[in-house]
Formats: structure tokens, C-alpha cells, sequence
């Protein structure tokens, strides 16, 4: 660790101020307030007395804490999963920005609470798998969580009973009707736990099988999940939304009576106690901040990335992220699937959580909803996003799209587009080429050897290739490592069309 310790020792003083090693992790994303960071705080005997302008690190503090805090390490050397945090966060903010002028929408007003909500407010929050977060907007004000809870009920009922018990009632497929549509699929179920009848049936599975459970133990118990999810943040309960909600849940008490009548429901279940509940968990609040932590929980195979509590098994998580990806975005959740192609779950609250599986969770909150309940700028923002970045599910499968891999070092991308265009040179593919330049590529860029394209495109007398290259005005007679042109390849190899080519355009300069 000597080294790392000797690069950011830059002064040769034989010690860091750990203010300074602050400042360098929250550039990195890692944050103050940070769970990790209250064990590095404790390590050091760091309290609110002497934090933490005071504490310096000699070469062997630095190394126990590079040891004993792994995330420390990383982040240091740029190994997190967003090694470019802060290019990330630029482009974030310009997104952002962008999205704010949006003003389409109005808020809910079927439940009277909500629609008292400042509809200007707007907040975007991330939190990668490596515990880095970022937020904008209004992330520090608290919102109820609403149907954006559903997923999460889902997954607690998979960890009590299991895929196949659940299943038995409630279906997996989207509906092709509203949210709560009073309508259940060909055998009487519930079509999926993402919309007000599925997620009934997902709190009617809750601590089913402790017959001891009142209504307030199942509630704390999804209460405190949310709570890891969180990280101990911020989590609470905002009773004047849970009076409004249940004073105006005519359509969900057809719902669960509508269950009922076709058998749907497990045995022994008190109705009533059951959307109690339900109107609970839609009444549960933080912000955008804290929210962040739990899809990101989700993308990181169910373990919170700041406490490392493994909340849910990755089986679970993977089958509640198959779902959300159907069924999370209400009527529009065909659509999201094309367009964005993340599992994604929105609440009339304004918010929409976003996974992007082994990578970050992402938490947009705006109040302002389409037609069918989504929010307007939360919509566009994730247009956005996956605009810019190789998000999408299936981008992988698409490998020329041009988008931004966040994942790579700046190196390693640049790496890699010279590593295409070489090969597509010697191999006469005109169409990358062109994509390559369109994305900003240097066409003169050369190889450890010194070798350009068009000393390949020569070598190989791929002829379309050298009059595009020649057209662009790339340098002519550019030499390698042993000193050699792309004329001289062409020679070599006995390539007269390519001689011919490249003789005549070095006379023409």
C-alpha cells in the first residue's frame, strides 16, 4: 500500500491530512455520512470534537485503513463501478437541467394529500452498487413511497413462502388494463403484485405464517426493511396521507372483496387488516436520498452497498426485477420496457425507482404525473439516461450504438475504440469507421507500434477503406515503430492499387 500512500503524499511529508483523503473520496461518490465511513471515523478515534481538520495519517495509519476498509482502496484507485464519478455526475447534472423545464403533468388528486404537494418540486438521486452516491433537486425533502412500495412487499412475501407459494396467488403477467382495474386474470387472481390488487395479495401473504402477528408487528416488519434498505436513514410514516388514502379506497376494498369472492386470498386472512396495511406501506416516506439506497440494493443482488445487509436473497431479487421490468410502470410498462429496458417500479407520489442491475439504483421524484400515473419528468429523465448510456438490457446485443459506457476508465474506452477502428481498417469495414468518427475518434490515432489505420487499410489493400481515409484528410505518410508508412506497406506486399493510391495523394499535398 506504500505506494498509494507515497502518490497521494505528494508534499513528501511523510503524512496526509485525512481532510484532504476526505475530500478525494467524496469526489469518488463515497460520502460523509456515509455508513462505511463511521467505522473509518471510529478507527481513528475521529469524533465530532476533532472532525476532522485535525487528523493526519502517517504511512502505516493509511495502510490499516486501506486494509481494514476495502471501499477506501478502490475508491482511490479509481476501481469503483463508475470509475469517472465525477464525468458521470456532469452529465447527470446536464440531464437533469434539461429535464427541469419540463412542466407537463399535474399531480395526483384522487387522494387529497397529494394533491396539496408543491408540483416544482424535482429530485434525482443515485447510489451505485460501490455505495457512490449524487443527488440534485429537492433529494432531502420526504414523499410517501405510494405504489413505488409494491416491489418490495413482493420480495417479502418470496422470502416467507417462496416462488411457487406466492404464485398460487397472484399471477406474473401484465394486465392491459389500469392499475386498479377491478379485474383479475383467467383464474381469478390477481394478474401481478405491481398493481392494487397484487399488491394486496402480497400483504395478505406478510407474517402469514406467525398466527401470533398483529396488524403493528406486520407493519414494523416492513418498516424495518425499509429501514435496511435505507441504511438507517431516514424511513418514517406520514399519517395524514394514510388517513386520506383509506378515505378514499372505495376501488381497492372492491379489489380485495372482489378476491375474496373468487377464492384468490390465503386462509385465515383478516380483509380489513390486510388493506390496513396496504394503505400503510403506500403512506411510508424518506426522500430521494435516502430512497436511492434501495433499488441500488437491488442492483447489487439484494445486499445494501453501505452496510453490506444482504436484505433479500439475489433469487428473489432477480424474479422482483423480472417483474417490475413487465409490470412496474403501470399502462405504460410495455413501453418502458422498449425504450428504457430497466426493471423499474413508479407511485403516484411522482417518484420512479430504476434499477440498472449490477450497476446503481436511481431514484427520481416529480410529482407531476402522464395519463396513466408515471411522472413526466421521471419519463424523461430515464429517456435520457439511456440516451447517453449503454443502460438498456439489450444494448449489449446492439454493440455499435455509441453510447457511453460509465463502467470503463477513460483509457480503457479510448483503448477500445482504437483497438475497432484498427481492426475495421484491415478488414475493409467502412461502416464502423464512419461510426467511430461520427463518436468523436481521432482517425489518425495510432497503436503501441505507431500504426494508424491507413497503414492497415494499406497493408491489407483494402482500397474502399484508403480512399475514405484519404478523403478525410488523414495524415499520408505517418510511421510506425520501425519507421515504416503505409506506402512502404503497400510496397512490401506487393499491393499495385494501393501504391498507386497513396502515391498519387502524396503527390497531390
Amino acid at each position: 500500500m506504500g505506494n498509494l500512500f507515497q502518490v497521494l503524499d505528494d508534499k513528501k511529508k511523510g503524512k496526509l491530512n485525512f481532510k484532504d483523503l476526505l475530500m478525494i473520496l467524496m469526489r469518488e461518490g463515497i460520502l460523509q455520512d456515509d455508513n462505511r465511513m463511521q467505522n473509518v471515523y471510529k478507527d481513528l478515534g475521529i469524533s465530532k470534537q476533532n472532525f476532522p481538520s485535525q487528523v493526519t495519517l502517517n504511512e502505516a495509519t493509511f495502510d490499516q485503513i486501506i486494509k481494514s476498509h476495502t471501499f477506501v482502496k478502490k475508491a482511490l484507485k479509481k476501481e469503483m463501478v463508475i470509475p469517472n464519478f465525477q464525468d458521470f455526475c456532469t452529465e447527470i447534472r446536464k440531464i437533469y437541467t434539461q429535464v427541469e423545464k419540463n412542466t407537463g403533468g399535474a399531480v395526483a388528486d384522487y387522494i387529497p394529500q397529494l394533491a396539496r404537494v408543491n408540483p416544482d418540486q424535482f429530485a434525482v438521486s443515485i447510489c451505485t452498487i460501490d455505495g457512490q452516491r449524487f443527488a440534485l433537486g429537492n433529494s432531502d425533502v420526504p414523499f410517501c413511497l405510494q405504489s413505488s412500495s409494491k416491489p418490495i412487499n413482493y420480495c417479502l412475501a418470496l422470502e416467507e413462502h417462496g416462488l411457487d407459494k406466492v404464485h398460487q396467488h397472484v399471477g406474473r403477467e401484465p394486465s392491459g388494463v389500469s392499475f386498479n382495474a377491478l379485474a383479475l386474470n383467467s383464474i381469478g387472481l390477481p394478474h401481478n403484485p405491481m398493481i392494487n390488487a397484487g399488491a394486496i395479495m402480497s400483504c395478505s401473504l406478510l407474517k402469514l405464517k406467525d398466527q401470533s402477528a398483529s396488524s403493528a408487528d406486520r407493519f414494523g416488519y416492513v418498516l424495518e426493511t425499509w429501514r435496511r434498505l435505507c441504511a438507517r436513514k431516514y424511513v418514517g410514516f406520514d399519517n395524514t396521507v394514510y388517513l386520506s388514502e383509506r378515505k378514499t379506497a372505495d376501488r381497492n376494498y372492491a379489489l380485495a372483496y372482489f378476491m375474496r369472492e373468487n377464492g384468490a386470498f390465503p386462509d385465515n386472512v383478516d380483509l380489513i387488516d390486510v388493506l390496513e396495511l396496504y394503505f400503510q406501506c403506500c403512506s411510508i416516506e424518506t426522500s430521494a436520498y435516502n430512497l436511492a439506497m434501495a433499488p441500488a440494493t437491488l442492483a447489487n443482488a439484494g445486499m445494501n452497498p453501505l452496510t453490506g445487509d444482504q436484505v433479500f436473497k439475489a433469487t428473489t431479487v432477480r424474479d422482483c426485477m423480472s417483474l417490475m421490468t413487465t409490470c412496474g410502470m403501470y399502462d405504460w410498462s410495455g413501453e418502458f420496457a422498449f425504450k428504457i429496458g430497466l426493471p423499474a417500479k413508479s407511485g403516484v407520489s411522482g417518484v420512479i425507482q430504476v434499477v440498472v442491475p449490477n450497476v446503481m439504483g436511481i431514484v427520481i421524484w416529480s410529482p407531476r404525473l402522464d395519463k396513466v400515473g408515471n411522472s413526466v419528468r421521471g419519463i424523461e429523465f430515464c429517456k435520457r439516461l439511456v440516451e447517453l448510456y449503454n443502460f438498456h438490457n439489450f444494448d449489449s446485443v446492439a454493440r455499435n450504438t455509441g453510447k457511453i459506457d460509465p463502467r470503463k476508465r477513460k483509457h480503457e474506452a479510448t483503448v477500445e475504440k482504437l483497438v475497432s477502428m484498427i481492426y475495421a481498417a484491415s478488414n475493409g469495414d467502412l461502416e464502423e469507421l464512419r461510426r467511430l468518427q461520427a463518436n468523436g475518434m481521432d482517425l489518425n490515432m495510432a497503436d503501441y507500434d505507431g500504426r494508424t489505420a491507413i497503414h492497415l487499410a494499406a497493408s491489407e489493400n483494402q482500397i474502399e477503406v484508403l480512399r475514405f481515409l484519404i478523403n478525410q484528410g488523414v495524415f499520408l505518410d505517418p510511421k510506425d515503430r520501425w519507421g515504416g508508412t503505409p506506402l512502404d506497406d503497400a510496397k512490401r506486399h506487393k499491393h499495385t492499387e494501393a501504391v498507386k493510391i497513396l502515391s498519387k495523394a502524396l503527390k497531390g499535398k
